[in-house]
Order: structure tokens, then C-alpha cells, then sequence
């Protein structure tokens, strides 16, 4: 195994703008497709838990009985995800900083193992589920959901949103990541010895004004002021002048009243 495969910068960093998008995930609107699968007493790990939305919820999914042992690389958002399960008042739920592709825990720990949006940051995908895999009791699921970049797509046409989007995938691939993952994410899991794969896909879709504005200025404060920001111009990739004309193509899609935007999301239920 090449080590450097491992190394991957996590390319949108922990600014506000970035944990403004991950709090608005739910298990609804970003598990769905797991949660047929869940019941009270199971244990579950949650790899990459970032401010720990989901993670509150599948912690209720479980519940009472049930575990969820919460980690992520960073752990300033560990903190923030420790205070917002404090908040709902949830029970059963540990929090720790860990690496997906080393994973501190032994064989056979979890009846459950979910990564949402990690797949297409870490540097070896497949050491990563061969990782969750192992902590996976025999007869669990892993599960993992990530979005594919090259499948995004909106109206009105905006080409300061395809500069936009072709920066994004070189910065994401010159970090060490994979911006399409999720079609990637099957051919992942069979290379990393599962053959129990359930392979489905879903979208994220902002269509009214509200939701639009909303996923403008995000993406708009995203590119001008996040970690990404600051890899883009440091390495070369792009001037502050081309993320300032990006940022305010994002805010003058946001604007329109037709606007629309569609992620889609490649989804794997793997049985161990």
C-alpha cells in the first residue's frame, strides 16, 4: 500500500459557510436510504460525523437500547457535535477523532458503519471500506452516501457556474480527493471484498427562493472565504480575482426566480 494514497487535504476545511450546508442534514434529507435498516439497540459508528446532525438522529433511530459511537478527523467539529447532542438531550452517543483509513477500534465492533460524504475526500476509498468493513459485525451494514459532482446540475444556464465547477473538481483532485464519487462508489465497495452491495441513488434538490438563496450564498461565502478558498490560490489553481468573479456568478444564479440546482448522490448498502 502506497502511504501517500492515504494523504488527502479535506478540501472545503470547517469555515462557517461549509457547517452551514452540514447542519441542514437530517437522516431524512441525508440517510433515508439507511434507515429501513436501523432499530432500536443496534450500535452504530458514524465515520466523518462533521457537526453531528445525523448523527442525532440515527442516535434516535436506535434508541433505547441502541449506540452510536461518533468520530471525525477534526476535533473542533467533534465539540460542536458533542454540544448538539447534548442539546437534544441524547443518550448512547460517544464522540473521538479518528482516521477513517485506521480506524482505533477492534474487528466486529458495530452493527452498523455510515460515512456521509467522506468517500471523495479520503486519499484511499477503498482502504477507508475495507476499514469500515472490518469494524462491522458479520451480518451489518456499511453504508456510505457521497455526492457526484459531475452529475450536479441547474437552470438557468450560468457559465460562471461551469468555471465555477471545473475549479472546484481540479482543487478537489489536486487535494487528493475524488469529486465523483458517487458513481464510484459500487466499483469502491466490490474492490474492497464486498459482495452483498445494494446500490441506490438519490438527490438533493433547491428549488424554491428561499432554498436557493440559501445554497447561493453559501456556495458564493464557500469559494471566496473557506479552506477552499485558500488552497485554490496558494497552489495555483485560481487568482482571488477568479473566486470573487465565481462567488458573484453563485449570487446572480441565486437571484434569478427560476433558478434550480440538483445534486445527485451515489448511495452503497453493503452487507458484510
Amino acid at each position: 500500500m502506497d502511504a501517500s494514497k492515504e494523504t488527502a487535504v479535506y478540501t472545503h476545511g470547517h469555515h462557517e459557510s461549509v457547517l452551514r450546508s452540514h447542519r441542514w442534514r437530517t437522516a431524512v434529507n441525508s440517510a433515508a436510504y439507511l434507515i429501513d435498516e436501523l432499530r432500536p439497540g443496534l450500535s452504530v459508528l458514524d465515520v466523518g460525523c462533521g457537526p453531528g446532525t445525523i448523527t442525532a438522529d440515527l442516535a434516535e433511530l436506535v434508541a433505547p437500547g441502541g449506540r452510536v459511537t461518533a468520530v471525525d478527523a477534526s476535533a473542533d467539529v467533534v465539540e460542536q457535535a458533542r454540544a448538539y447532542a447534548a442539546e437534544r438531550g441524547l443518550t448512547g452517543v460517544e464522540f473521538g477523532t479518528a482516521d477513517v483509513h485506521a480506524l482505533d477500534f477492534p474487528d466486529d465492533s458495530f452493527d452498523v458503519v455510515h460515512a456521509h460524504q467522506v468517500l471523495q475526500h479520503v486519499g484511499d476509498p477503498v482502504r477507508a471500506l475495507r476499514e469500515m468493513r472490518r469494524v462491522c459485525r458479520p451480518g451489518g451494514i456499511v453504508a456510505a452516501r457521497d455526492a457526484d459532482y459531475a452529475a450536479m446540475t441547474w437552470y438557468p444556464a450560468a457559465p460562471g457556474l461551469e468555471d465555477w465547477l471545473s475549479l472546484y473538481r481540479r482543487v478537489a483532485r489536486a487535494n487528493g480527493g475524488e469529486p465523483d464519487a458517487g458513481r464510484r462508489l459500487a466499483a469502491w465497495a466490490r474492490e474492497a471484498g464486498f459482495t452483498d452491495v445494494r446500490c441506490t441513488a438519490t438527490a438533493w434538490c433547491y428549488a424554491t427562493a428561499e432554498e436557493t438563496a440559501w445554497w447561493s450564498a453559501l456556495w458564493a461565502d464557500r469559494t471566496t472565504a473557506s479552506g477552499y478558498a485558500d488552497i485554490a490560490t496558494r497552489d495555483g489553481h485560481a487568482t482571488r480575482a477568479d473566486l470573487t468573479a465565481a462567488a458573484e456568478a453563485w449570487r446572480a444564479w441565486g437571484a434569478h426566480p427560476d433558478a434550480w440546482f440538483s445534486v445527485l448522490n451515489g448511495e452503497v448498502l453493503c452487507r458484510v
